[in-house]
């Protein structure tokens, strides 16, 4: 709007409230030929308290009337309300007529028809000086979610035909490889040519803690190399990094409002005109009912009102806490895309886990080795580590990493691959089978009858035709996956369920080692689908938490649905609604944290303007509030609940 708008930012849309948008505060012009937002206030304070000054010592300055007074105080007030006034007569075509820039005017320029010039520039004045600290703090609260715009980097080298050229990162083509100089940051996605290297991702995952990458891992754009110079194969155009997608997700973020925020909006479009009748009756209807009527009185009363029931108050505090939320969660790692998901997941009262990968490391680790008698374990497992390292399977590569160097240099000859049992061969000299129980019967060894009832995954081992022992391999939980289950315990929610892919016996386990209520194993993504149906037809508010690619269906269903790790995987980015950057579940009950400190300070923002404006707007109608009493109720009520909204900044979650 002219005169009197934000100019949205690259990180942000428009979110007009009433006639007033506040979509990013990085231009708010108050005055000619602006050098400064606060010059021109400035200046017509010094002429305000002149005029004050002058006033009370009017007998010793007689020049300081009429004309002359009209036009002191007229300066003062011109210098911060022609741009108000302009706002309110250029927003008339667009049908947007009760706004506050109406308010605003009416009042003041009423003010000024009955001679109560101080005043008249004092509330314009104040008004002013509130919006340049909205601003203020509205720019506060966008901070954290304006500095991931920072994280993308400016320029890239390139390497091509044996030269570096230092090209813009837009510029870069796929299959190019860039080289990144130890503290710079990655410009693009793409797969390490040579490691090792470490990698500082703070920017991107909210966690100190350096990455180490190896020939062929992948770093993302906005990693900060640590180390030596390294060299990336680009695999992703600028505008297709996973750094990009999540940028264009928090810019979206802004313009998805939450419930409150569109209640708030609807009703100041209704609150306004309401207003302007109301003090309109106010200034007719006692000429018919009171005795000793004075058309100057009940002017200054309607006038007064039209100040205090000014919407700014509400109509800005209430998008600050929710930007403030969207900010606090950004910096802890967590990516939403609208602020009503703050309100979503403050709601909730079930939490569906996927297992693999959000509540275990998706890594699969030997937890236990059993040799039988008579047998080493080193040995066990040195035989083992050689025979597997043949094979691809992840379970092999499991026992090999377990085993380390201990199998290196072992002699290996015949191998053979068993489809479904496991690996057949000679390893030092000694015939060795390595696999499932199905492998051991399928060439005739006795084995112990318990090996068939070890839930986790197994691998059975013969030497010479006898049984020698098993390993067994299991997805082990997350450091913080117990901690997870407790916390949201704690906070609420009555109903925690894990539903998984994986074998029943193994999620069952996991299930009753973490605490968790209700588990179901060998599930397809449709089951997990019927799952969460049935709770969501038995009335429960719930969030799905998962890995976003293989649940799409059931994160579409949820109330919420949040991804894990979403730094790692497009799809989702593309499909969740709450994406955690790191792997760590705690950050579920972090985000419940924010949720609720959000909505809290929101509603005592509610509470606040509407008791001080009840309050005041009474008392104004009786002729017990003045002017000045109306710019507390407006200007002073507005900038405590904006305060009070900075607050969610300086929580800690």
């Amino acid at each position: 709007m002219p005169g009197h708008d934000h100019a949205p930012t690259a990180d942000t849309k428009p979110d007009a409230h009433a006639g007033h948008s506040h979509a990013s505060g990085d231009d708010h012009d108050h005055g000619p030929a602006e050098a400064s937002p606060y010059l021109w206030p400035g200046v017509s304070l010094v002429l305000l308290l002149s005029g004050l000054a002058l006033d009370y010592f009017s007998e010793e300055v007689p020049f300081f009337t009429g004309a002359m007074r009209l036009a002191w105080y007229g300066i003062a007030f011109l210098l911060v309300g022609w741009k108000v006034i302009r706002s309110a007569i250029q927003s008339i075509p667009s049908g947007n007529v009760f706004n506050e820039f109406l308010l605003m005017s009416l009042a003041t320029l009423g003010a000024f028809a009955i001679g109560e010039y101080p005043e008249g520039v004092a509330v314009m004045l104040f008004y002013t000086v509130g919006e340049l600290f909205q601003d203020a703090a509205v720019n506060r609260a966008k901070r954290s979610i304006r500095a991931l715009l920072e994280i993308q980097a400016t320029e890239v080298t390139v390497v091509r035909g044996g030269q570096s050229l230092v090209l813009d990162p837009k510029q870069v083509q796929l299959g190019d490889t860039i080289e990144v100089k130890p503290g710079e940051k990655v410009a693009l996605d793409g797969t390490l040519t040579q490691g090792p290297a470490s990698f500082n991702t703070a920017a991107l995952t909210g966690e100190s803690a350096p990455q180490s990458k190896q020939t062929g891992d992948v770093v993302l754009a906005g990693m900060i190399n640590q180390e030596s110079l390294v060299q990336v194969l680009v695999t992703a155009t600028y505008q297709d990094t996973k750094l990009a997608k999540i940028l264009a997700m928090v810019q979206d973020a802004v313009g998805r409002k939450a419930k409150t925020q569109l209640f708030i909006t609807k009703f100041a479009k209704t609150y306004t005109p309401i207003v302007v009748v109301l003090a309109t009756l106010l200034l007719v209807v006692p000429y018919f009912v009171v005795d000793d009527y004075v058309f100057r009185t009940w002017l200054y009363r309607a006038l007064v009102f039209l100040v205090i029931s000014c919407p700014c108050a509400l109509v800005v505090s209430i998008p600050l806490g929710y930007f403030g939320g969207i900010g606090a969660a950004s910096r802890a790692g967590i990516l939403l895309k609208g602020s009503n998901f703050l309100d979503v997941l403050r709601e909730i009262d079930t939490v569906v886990m996927d297992k693999t990968g959000t509540l275990t490391q998706g890594v699969f680790a030997v937890q236990h080795v059993q040799p039988a008698p008579g047998i080493e374990p080193a040995q066990l497992l040195r035989l083992l580590g050689a025979l597997e390292a043949k094979s691809t399977h992840p379970i092999a590569k499991a026992v090999v990493q377990h085993v380390g160097s201990a199998a290196a240099n072992v002699s290996v000859e015949n191998v053979e691959e068993i489809a479904g049992h496991g690996l057949r061969g000679r390893v030092e000299g000694r015939d060795v089978l390595a696999g499932n129980a199905k492998l051991l019967t399928k060439y005739g060894v006795a084995y112990p009858a318990d090996v068939d009832q070890v839930v986790d995954s197994i691998v059975v081992a013969a030497l010479d035709g006898q049984y020698a022992g098993y390993l067994t391999v299991a997805d082990a939980p997350k450091a913080d996956a117990q901690q997870t289950v407790r916390e949201l315990r704690a906070d609420g929610i009555t109903k925690l369920v894990m539903l998984s892919g994986d074998k029943d016996s193994i999620t069952q386990r996991v299930a009753k080692e973490l605490g968790i209520d209700e588990a179901h194993g060998g599930l397809l993504p449709e089951d997990k689908a019927r799952y969460v149906q049935q709770y969501l037809n038995e009335g429960r508010k719930l969030a799905f938490v998962g890995d976003g690619v293989n649940d799409a269906p059931v994160v579409a269903l949820a109330d919420v649905g949040i991804a894990m790790g979403g730094l790692g995987s497009d799809a989702t980015i593309e499909t969740a609604d709450v994406v955690i950057q790191t792997d760590h579940p705690s950050k579920i009950a972090t985000a419940r944290r924010i949720a609720r400190a959000t909505h809290t300070v929101v509603w005592q923002n509610i509470w606040l303007a509407f008791g001080v404006k009840a309050v005041v707007l009474a008392l104004g109608a009786g002729g017990l509030a003045t002017m000045w009493e109306a710019v507390f109720a407006d200007v002073g009520v507005a900038l405590l609940a904006i305060l009070n909204a900075v607050r969610i900044q300086r929580m800690k979650f």
